[in-house]
């Protein structure tokens, strides 16, 4: 990617995010839309965890993977420790390798 492309993107960044801060008091939005918003932002969330658990190169990932990636939402859910929660999908996905479960 040129430098050119990469300063553009990084000065585009910078200025979407300073935009959070400087417009708060001038724009107000309704409260259904902030609302959707919200909702728009996990679902975009749990699309990308999906396609990422589900998915490797053009195919399903396995069985094993998305054992781990329930266990780890599972964990999440209870708001078990992130480290934990970590530790425990990656041995539940080797532990179902292990046993010749792909």
């Amino acid at each position: 990617m040129p430098l050119i492309a990469v300063l553009a993107l990084a000065a585009g960044t910078y200025a979407f995010r300073l935009a959070g801060p400087v417009l708060h008091h001038r724009l107000r939005l309704p409260g259904r839309l902030r609302h959707l918003l919200s909702v728009t932002a996990t679902v975009l969330l749990v699309a990308l965890v999906a396609t990422s658990a589900l998915t490797e190169g053009h195919g399903f990932a396995g069985w094993a993977r998305l054992a781990g990636v329930l266990a780890a939402g599972i964990l999440a859910l209870r708001k078990a420790p992130f480290p934990l929660v970590v530790v425990l999908a990656a041995a539940t996905t080797a532990l179902l390798r292990l046993c010749g479960i792909e």
